[in-house]
């Protein structure tokens, strides 16, 4: 059966992505949410929204299954399995990290809603969907319960219909007045966040280097043990600790004498 989605790849952050603000303003005017921080993505209830909004004629997510108000990782796990469900029957080409998703963090979080956003672009067809309508008037997102029907519209409402597959971002759709009246801001948004990625990505590169060390310590630890234990053994023994007590600096380095060298 032929794929039925538009699959995109490009991942990478550039100058065209939306910052976390705009990023959540368009997830909230599109689902009629609100959702304050990125992190709460992790509930996967808005990927499985979207997948119902993109294709509705084919019955590709089981919203009555879908907990929108999801608090727990078992039920965030619920429902990242009912969004791989609706990738595979819609034939969506992309790995879903949910060991990473559901732990919250920002990072893993971010990268994978930039993905959507894109994926969205791309096979989006700009009918109307009344979101809150369609999840029974669940709220959703941390600050939902202050949601009315109808207090929101559908993205269809205010947004025109794009052409399939779009460019990466909608031209001019301004959900907010501060995303029109300070697109320095914008800008500078975006460049914090993506500062914020490289800044995730070295802490990330640090962790594994400080478990790396400690392995080998401790492997190293164990070699100076077993030579203390062996050390009447004979000269081998020694010199391995030698090795192991030289520092950098030349004095410190072990020097084998000629009547030594020879055991």
């Amino acid at each position: 059966i032929a794929a039925m989605a538009v699959n995109v790849f490009f991942t990478a952050v550039s100058a065209d992505s939306l910052s976390r603000h705009d990023m959540l303003g368009w997830i909230n005017d599109s689902l009629q949410s609100n959702f304050g921080k990125i992190e709460e993505l992790c509930s996967g209830a808005a990927y499985c929204q979207f997948m119902d909004m993109l294709f509705p004629d084919h019955n590709c997510v089981q919203m009555k299954k879908v907990k929108f108000g999801a608090m727990h990782e078992h039920e965030f796990l619920n429902n990242f399995k009912i969004l791989q469900l609706s990738f595979k029957k819609m034939g969506v080409d992309k790995f879903v990290p949910i060991d990473k998703l559901v732990k919250g963090k920002f990072q893993d979080n971010f990268e994978f809603v930039q993905w959507f956003k894109r994926f969205f672009d791309a096979n989006y067809d700009g009918c109307e969907y009344d979101a809150l309508a369609m999840r029974g008037g669940e709220p959703m997102g941390k600050g939902a319960s202050k949601l009315g029907g109808g207090q929101r519209r559908p993205i269809a409402a205010s947004r025109p219909a794009p052409s399939r597959p779009l460019a990466s971002r909608p031209a001019a759709r301004p959900t907010q007045n501060r995303t029109a009246s300070k697109p320095a801001s914008n800008n500078n948004a975006g460049q914090i966040d993506e500062l914020c990625l490289q800044l995730e990505n070295m802490r990330s590169t640090t962790e594994g280097v400080e478990k790396e060390r400690d392995f080998y310590f401790s492997k190293l630890r164990d070699i100076e043990i077993l030579c203390q234990q062996n050390e009447e053994e004979g000269p081998l023994m020694q010199s391995i600790l030698d090795i192991l007590y030289a520092t950098d600096d030349a004095e410190g380095t072990p020097v084998v004498e000629e009547d030594d060298a020879e055991y």
